[in-house]
């Protein structure tokens, strides 16, 4: 893992070839963060006329290559993605559906879903790629084209394949390994099943009933879907998830009740101060960059389907979701690659979105733009220009915010601030297996294009790191207890304890005691400082702790505990408490991409190996323009 291998490294006085990841080609994007779009076009006009003819190519492409199809130098039917069929299915949906019927292509988008059905249709497609393709025979079956585009016998093999119950036990209705999110998608499977007349209503609404008691239990007193059994992990999906359970109950038809809709605005009290210019999303979690943008999307449209948003905030959120589909087509979609672009010049996404599965996510990132267009476009918006007071708007926000996800044994919660118009963060949200050690969940500040973590990148970015004299590595990362915010002014003071701090290593948190930390940030504008007081139950020997900074800016200068840079946001970062520090200029290292772009200098602060008798002090203190 990335962090002790930085850790040991350091403490071993290593050659610097060996602390880094292999380094790539320079870089050839010129903004990672993408162009601020002051003015743009409607929503509509930008999926009609870039995305849907992209779209188009790209299934044409498919289906005349068919299984020997390549995007990028990538073989997209290599059996690595588990939900290619369904999405495939779906994105020839939308072309078929879409062309009319005197239309040429018609009968060649006809005959080739039918070919593409029967040519997939031993393919491995679970959970969400089963929601998809039944979802496309649905609307197949809404445009009475079902029977002629899949044939008989394949149509008969679908309805055995295309189960909730490959992923649902049955007797008790709960999930087989999979994370809670898929709760939503077994209840869309079971409702599609009933729509097309494969199986009665009742199975659908045990799934609803069972998807809401188990979002009402984990998400506690305070609305927001905790990713684990009450773990505490709430990232992008903790928010979005009540988006998707309400677009899924507008597709089948079904009301949303009072406490859906309660839940929602919840979900959109978070969005609203993060929304910008660009049409940037979630800085923290997993499945960030073009997924967190779309997270937006989805739980604004919905919410505006469901009268959840005032008239003027229905309007900022059609501007804000203009936006998002205008940053698909100018940042997101590569025209050289006839994809979308999550994997080269400088970016890295989480490896379960790794480039294997190319074609799905360029087809279902395309299908969240087409579906919410559609909403939009049925409350009002078509070819409707974005409000030109969206800027002014978006400086009246406020500028201090805090968001609680649960409180008591252990704290979750985020902190946003907007600071002349940049979001800076703080989310301290991090408990349960599978994500504890990776930079994106670590109780540390996040700001698009200025501070970011990297998917599943372990390395102690703007955390002090810990290696004891056994090699046990502790962090202070999930464990925060009696926390505390406090606005004063343009000032931000958080505060929490961790009686225990956690050892690396495993899947899941492990609780290690032999120390305790004292966290506080100090937040103003243009400047935030970490300070954390570590005391041991007993004296502990040779420890050696570790901060980094790797991040935008370049022209990195050190002296003492102080860099400067030449030139980015960051200007200076200093340290207190620290024995040394270096720097160094970074070139597309692979442990330094981020979603949007690879980072571009790195700062390394350590206390060298020490004895820890007393209470220790650290501090980090950054500044930015």
């Amino acid at each position: 893992m990335i962090v002790h291998a930085w850790t040991f490294a350091r403490r071993q006085g290593l050659a610097l070839s060996l602390l880094i990841a292999t380094a790539a080609p320079p870089l050839a994007v010129a903004d990672v963060r993408g162009p601020v779009l002051t003015t743009v076009a409607p929503m509509n006009q930008t999926v009609q006329k870039r995305l849907q003819p992209e779209l188009e190519k790209l299934l044409d492409a498919l289906l005349v290559q068919q299984r020997d199809m390549t995007l990028d130098g990538t073989r997209v039917f290599s059996g690595d993605d588990k939900f290619l069929p369904g999405k495939v299915a779906i994105g020839l949906a939308y072309l078929l559906v879409d062309t009319p019927r005197d239309d040429p292509r018609f009968a060649t988008y006809l005959a080739g879903f039918r070919r593409i059905a029967d040519l997939t249709i031993d393919d491995t497609n679970e959970t969400w790629g089963v929601y998809y393709y039944a979802q496309a025979l649905r609307m197949l079956q809404q445009a009475g084209l079902l029977d002629q585009a899949v044939s008989p016998a394949t149509l008969e093999r679908l309805k055995l394949k295309l189960d909730w119950r490959r992923f649902v036990r049955t007797e008790d209705l709960t999930l087989i390994n999979l994370p809670n999110n898929y709760f939503g998608v077994a209840f869309s499977i079971a409702r599609l099943r009933y729509q097309l007349g494969w199986e009665d209503a009742s199975a659908s609404e045990a799934l609803l009933n069972r998807t809401l008691d188990h979002y009402r239990k984990y998400s506690g007193d305070f609305g927001f879907a905790d990713e684990t059994d009450g773990e505490g992990r709430y990232d992008r999906y903790s928010v979005l998830l009540i988006g998707e359970i309400a677009h899924r109950l507008i597709e089948a038809g079904m009301p949303a009740s009072p406490e859906v809709k309660t839940w929602l605005r919840k979900s959109v009290d978070l969005m609203l101060p993060r929304l910008n210019l660009r049409g940037e999303g979630f800085e923290y979690g997993r499945s960030i960059g073009a997924y967190g943008e779309t997270a937006f999307l989805e739980v604004l449209t919905a919410a505006a389907k469901l009268d959840v948003l005032t008239p003027q905030e229905k309007s900022m959120a059609y501007a804000f979701s203009s936006r998002v589909s205008a940053r698909h087509m100018d940042f997101w979609f590569d025209p050289a690659m006839g994809s979308v672009n999550l994997w080269e010049r400088g970016r890295r996404t989480d490896a379960y979105r790794g480039k294997h599965r190319i074609l799905g996510e360029t087809l279902s990132l395309a299908r969240q733009h087409l579906y919410t267009n559609a909403i939009w476009n049925e409350q009002g918006f078509a070819d409707r220009v974005p409000d030109p007071g969206y800027a002014a708007w978006l400086d009246a926000l406020p500028r201090q915010t805090v968001t609680w996800f649960a409180r008591g044994e252990h704290d979750r919660l985020l902190v946003t601030l907007r600071d002349r118009g940049r979001l800076v963060s703080l989310p301290v949200i991090n408990g349960g297996k599978g994500q504890h050690e990776n930079s994106p969940y670590y109780p540390v500040p996040f700001s698009p294009g200025m501070l970011s973590g990297v998917a599943d990148g372990q390395f102690p970015q703007l955390l002090p790191t810990l290696t004891l004299e056994d090699g046990t590595i502790l962090a202070p990362l999930a464990y925060a207890r009696k926390a505390e915010v406090r606005f004063k002014g343009r000032k931000t003071t958080v505060k929490f304890e961790q009686d225990q701090v956690d050892r690396l290593g495993g899947a899941a948190p492990v609780a290690d005691d032999r120390l305790s930390v004292r966290t506080q940030y100090e937040f103003s504008p243009g400047r935030i400082t970490r300070t954390d007081v570590f005391t041991p139950r007993s004296p502990l020997a040779a420890v050696g702790i570790d901060v980094d900074f790797a991040g935008f800016s370049t022209g990195p200068a050190t002296s003492g505990g102080r860099t400067r840079f030449s030139q980015g946001d960051v200007k200076v970062f200093g340290t207190g408490g620290y024995k040394s520090c270096r720097s160094r200029a970074l070139t597309n290292e692979v442990a330094y991409r981020t979603p949007t772009g690879a980072m571009t200098s790195l700062v390394q602060c350590s206390t060298g190996p020490i004895r820890l008798a007393e209470p220790l002090t650290l501090s980090w203190t950054l500044t930015y323009q």
